[in-house]
């Protein structure tokens, strides 16, 4: 099964190409142009990851990370120009897992992707299994 990937930037340039990029290495791709965008895809879909960027019009990084967290313990990976120590801290602090500056290699970003869905991923998936077949083993009987 593909792994299912969000890329959320306010320049199609970048989720097209990371798109492109993680289509390669047998990720399922999904994008979003904007902040509000991207926080209604984490609702609709049963994501293994975000990457996300700061830098947006209305809703920014920090305000998606902080929305995605009141519901959802996907693994979100910043990916932001910002090499600013501070700004790091504080978007980790505001709920991301991982923090990347651009420009970065390809083969850093996909493992660090791998990395995040390998630790929290498979857990998610495996719990809400667990739970969707005792509720359906229960209305059965």
């Amino acid at each position: 099964m593909a792994k299912k990937v969000l890329c959320v930037d306010d320049d199609p340039a970048i989720t097209e190409l990371l798109s492109m990029l993680l289509q390669t290495q047998g990720f399922e791709v999904y994008t979003a142009n904007s902040g509000e965008e991207g926080i209604k895809k984490v609702r609709d879909k049963s994501l293994h990851i975000v990457i996300l960027d700061l830098m947006m019009p209305g809703v920014d990084g920090w305000q998606v990370c902080k929305e995605v967290r009141k519901f959802s313990n996907v693994p979100i990976l910043i990916l932001s120009a910002l090499n600013d120590p501070e700004m790091i801290a504080r978007a980790l602090d505001a709920g991301s897992d991982d923090y990347l500056v651009k420009p970065i290699s390809s083969n850093v970003l996909v493992a660090h992707i791998n990395r995040l869905i390998r630790r929290t991923g498979d857990l998610e998936f495996s719990s809400l299994n667990s739970i969707l077949s005792s509720t359906s083993n229960s209305a059965s009987t």
